[in-house]
C-alpha cells in the first residue's frame, strides 16, 4: 500500500463527504415520501472502471457499494461531459437496477478534459407504471406487468434535458410530477458531485488523486479481510425458506454452502430452488451483488465499523450463483418483490456463521420488511399512491444482549414516515402505530419485537398495496435454546364484524370505514428463558414488550398485581420445568414438520432433476410434485401441519412420486 493509515483516512472522508453532499441535494429537492421521509436512495462516485471509491456516510443503504456499475458504462460509449444515463431495466442493466421502480442515473466526470470517475444516484420511485398502482405486487408474473422499462438511455445530452426520455417518463407513471422532479432532484445531485470533485482534484492534483483512489480500496480490502480471518477455515451448510410463491402453497428454499479460506469466502448457492413464476426473483446476472452479500457486509462493518465503505471491502468474496435459481433469474420474469429471496439468504448466511462463529452471532431477525402504499382515485380521475409506513421487525438476540426492538438488522434502508405527514397526503387515519409484545423470541436473552399498525380508510375503493409479507409459516428462529419469534399477521376489520386474517396482499380494497392491522414478526431468542433475570422480564412488562401472561408462559415468571415478582411462585414454576436439552437452532413446529417429509437429501435431489428441464417446464413440474405427495399443499383451506403429521408414509410416498414424475433418466422437457 503506497499511503500510511492516516493519509487514507484523510482522502477518504474528504470523498465520501462529496458523496454525502450530493446524497442530502437529492433528499431536499425530491418530492417523494420514498426519497424525504424513506430514504430509500443513494449516491456514489466511481473510478472509471465501475469501482466505488466515495460513498454517502449518511446513506441508509451501506451495501449498494457491491454492485454492478460496469454493464451501465459500457452501455452508452463515448460519453460526453454534461451526459447523464438512465435506466431502470433489471435485465439491461446487468442487475444495477434490481426492480423498476430504481431508478439510476450516471454522469462521467471530466477534470480539465479528461474522464476521472462517474457519479451514481438511485431513487426508488413512487410509480412507473404498470398493472398496479406503486408498480409493486407480488402477484405479476412478467416483468410487462411491472411498468416501464428504460433501458440505458441518455436522460441528458452535453447537460441538455433529453425531453423526449423526459416525457416517455411522466406519460407512464400515476404520480407524473412527482417522478419528473425526483429526477430532476437527482441528476442536479450528479452535476454538483462533478464540481466538487473537480475542486478536491485542484486541491491534490490530478495524478495523486488517482493513487488515492486505488490506495483507498486496497485499505479497505486489508481491513475487511482481517475481518473475514475471524472465521474458521472451513465449509458451513444453512438454509432457510420463503413462505410461498404467492400462487401455491409450496415453499421456496433458499440453500447456502458458504466456504471460507484464510480471509476468502465463497457463498455457493446452487442449490437454491429455481426461480418462480411471481415477482419474487432476483435478476442478479449471476454474480455477486449487493442483495446476496449484505449479511457479509453487515459482519464486516459490525466489526470494523470505521472501514471506508468502497469496492474494497468485496475483493474476498466470490459467488456461485448459477442461471435459473431464483437468485439468478432470467428474462422476462417478474422482480420487483427480488427482496424477499435475499432476506432468506441473509439468514441463511447468518446461520452459516453461528456454525462457524456462534460467540459473534445473533438468532434470526423478524426477517421482513413491509413498505406498504395506499392508492386512491382523486375527484380528477388522477391517482395518487403514497407509501403509509415501511413496517419493520425485531433483531434477533445475541449472547449477552437484547436484540434491537422494532428494527431489523438485516434491511435499514427505510425510516418511519411522520404520522401526521401520512395523514395529510393519504386517505388514512392510522389508529394505532406501536411496538408488537410478546412477538420477540423468548430467551435469556429476549428477541426484539416487532412493530405494530392499524389503518383506516377514510375513502370506498382506496387500495392497499403490500410487498415482503414473508414470515407467515416460518418464524424467525431461535439459537441455543432460546424460542423462535413471533410470525406475521395481517388482519382485516381486527374487533369488528367481518373480522378475518389477510394472506400476502395483491391489492387489498378498503372501504370508507375499513381497517388493516399488520403485526410484525420478532428477532428470535438467545438462549433458555428461564434463565433470564426475573427483573429483566419484569421492566419487559412494564415497557410494553411482554404482556403478563407471557412472562409467566414463557419465561416462567409471575408477577403480582402491582408488578413485584412473585419470587417463590416463579422458582416453583421454573424448578418444576426443569432443563432443557440446548439445540443449536429452534426453527419452530411447521418447519420441523416440513423437513421431515422434505429434507435436504430429496430437495438437492429434486432439483437436480429439475435443472436438466427446461426453464418453462420446471414450476409446473416442481408443483405437481409436491401436491401428488401432500394433495393438502392444493387445497387453500387445508391444515398443513395436521397433514405434515404422517411423516414416514409421506417421507416414502416422496421418493415414489419424484421417481415416478421426474425420474432421472427422463428426457429434457
Amino acid at each position: 500500500m503506497a499511503r500510511d493509515a492516516v493519509a487514507l483516512e484523510i482522502i477518504s472522508r474528504k470523498l465520501s463527504a462529496v458523496a454525502d453532499e450530493m446524497y442530502f441535494a437529492i433528499q431536499r429537492a425530491s418530492r417523494s415520501a420514498y426519497v424525504k421521509e424513506a430514504a430509500d436512495f443513494a449516491t456514489a462516485i466511481l473510478d472509471t472502471e465501475g469501482n466505488v471509491f466515495a460513498y454517502p456516510p449518511s446513506a441508509t443503504f451501506a451495501f449498494l457499494v457491491d454492485s454492478n456499475y460496469r454493464t451501465l458504462i459500457d452501455a452508452i460509449p463515448d460519453l460526453q461531459p454534461g451526459d447523464v444515463v438512465a435506466t431502470n431495466d433489471p435485465y439491461r442493466s446487468g442487475g444495477l437496477a434490481t426492480h423498476l421502480p430504481d431508478v439510476n442515473l450516471l454522469r462521467p466526470l471530466f477534470h480539465d478534459g479528461k474522464l476521472v470517475a462517474y457519479a451514481w444516484s438511485f431513487a426508488h420511485f413512487a410509480d412507473v407504471g404498470g398493472s398496479v398502482p406503486s408498480s409493486m405486487s407480488p402477484a405479476l408474473t412478467e416483468i410487462f406487468q411491472e411498468g416501464l422499462r428504460i433501458p440505458p438511455l441518455k436522460l441528458f445530452r452535453a447537460g441538455q434535458p433529453n425531453e423526449d426520455l423526459f416525457e416517455m417518463i411522466r406519460m407512464n407513471s400515476r404520480v407524473p410530477d412527482m417522478v419528473v422532479a425526483d429526477l430532476r432532484a437527482m441528476a442536479g445531485a450528479l452535476a454538483l458531485g462533478e464540481a466538487r470533485l473537480a475542486e478536491l482534484i485542484d486541491q491534490i492534483g490530478p495524478q495523486p488523486f488517482h493513487s488515492y483512489i486505488r490506495d483507498v480500496q486496497d485499505y479497505a480490502e486489508s481491513r475487511a479481510r482481517a475481518v473475514l480471518r475471524r472465521i474458521p477455515d472451513g465449509s458451513y451448510e444453512f438454509w432457510d425458506y420463503m413462505d410461498d410463491d404467492m400462487v401455491s402453497r409450496i415453499p421456496v428454499r433458499i440453500r447456502l454452502k458458504m466456504t471460507v479460506n484464510d480471509g476468502h469466502v465463497t457463498l455457493d448457492v446452487s442449490g437454491t430452488d429455481p426461480q418462480v413464476k411471481t415477482a419474487y426473483n432476483v435478476p442478479s446476472a449471476g454474480q455477486r451483488m449487493y442483495w446476496l452479500t449484505f449479511r457479509l457486509t453487515g459482519f464486516i462493518t459490525t466489526h470494523d465499523p470505521d472501514i471506508p465503505k468502497n469496492a474494497g471491502i468485496y475483493r474476498n468474496i466470490s459467488m456461485i450463483n448459477p442461471p435459473g435459481t431464483v437468485l439468478n433469474a432470467e428474462f422476462p420474469d417478474a422482480v420487483n418483490l427480488r427482496v424477499a429471496a435475499p432476506y432468506r439468504l441473509f439468514d441463511a448466511t447468518g446461520g452459516a456463521l453461528i456454525q462457524a462463529v456462534p460467540e459473534l452471532m445473533p438468532a434470526a431477525p423478524g426477517g421482513t420488511m413491509v413498505p406498504f402504499s395506499f392508492a386512491e382515485v382523486m375527484d380528477d380521475g388522477s391517482r395518487r399512491v403514497e407509501v403509509v409506513q415501511p413496517m419493520r421487525s425485531g433483531m434477533g438476540a445475541l449472547n449477552g444482549r437484547d436484540g434491537v426492538d422494532a428494527r431489523d438488522n438485516s434491511l435499514n434502508n427505510m425510516r418511519n414516515h411522520p404520522v401526521e405527514t401520512v395523514e395529510v397526503e393519504s386517505a388514512v387515519l392510522i389508529t394505532e402505530y406501536d411496538i408488537r409484545p410478546d412477538s420477540g423470541g423468548a430467551g435469556r436473552w429476549r428477541g426484539g419485537v416487532g412493530q405494530m399498525i392499524t389503518i383506516r380508510s377514510s375513502v370506498d375503493g382506496g387500495v392497499v398495496l403490500a410487498r415482503g409479507m414473508e414470515r407467515l409459516r416460518f418464524p424467525p428462529w431461535g439459537i441455543f435454546g432460546g424460542d423462535a419469534g413471533a410470525t406475521l399477521q395481517a388482519v382485516l376489520n381486527k374487533g369488528k364484524s367481518g373480522e378475518r386474517p389477510v394472506p400476502k396482499i395483491h391489492e387489498l380494497v378498503l372501504d370508507r370505514g375499513d381497517t388493516l392491522t399488520l403485526l410484525m414478526p420478532g428477532g428470535g431468542g438467545y438462549g433458555d428463558p428461564f434463565l433470564r433475570d426475573p427483573a429483566a422480564v419484569r421492566e419487559d412488562v412494564l415497557d410494553g414488550f411482554v404482556t403478563r401472561d407471557g412472562a409467566w408462559r414463557d419465561y416462567g415468571v409471575a408477577l403480582n398485581a402491582d408488578f413485584t415478582i412473585d419470587l417463590a411462585a416463579t422458582l416453583v414454576r421454573r424448578d418444576a420445568r426443569g432443563p432443557l436439552p440446548v439445540q443449536p437452532f429452534t426453527f419452530g413446529r411447521f418447519r420441523l414438520l416440513w423437513e421431515a417429509v422434505f429434507d435436504d437429501a430429496f430437495m438437492l435431489d429434486m432439483n437436480r432433476r429439475l435443472y436438466a428441464l427446461r426453464k418453462p417446464s420446471r414450476h409446473t413440474i416442481r408443483r405437481r410434485i409436491f401436491e401428488r405427495i401432500l394433495p393438502a399443499l392444493a387445497d387453500g383451506n387445508a391444515d398443513l401441519n395436521a397433514a405434515l403429521e404422517q411423516t414416514e408414509s409421506l417421507r416414502r410416498h416422496a421418493v415414489q412420486v419424484l421417481d415416478d414424475i421426474l425420474p432421472l433418466t427422463a428426457e429434457i422437457a
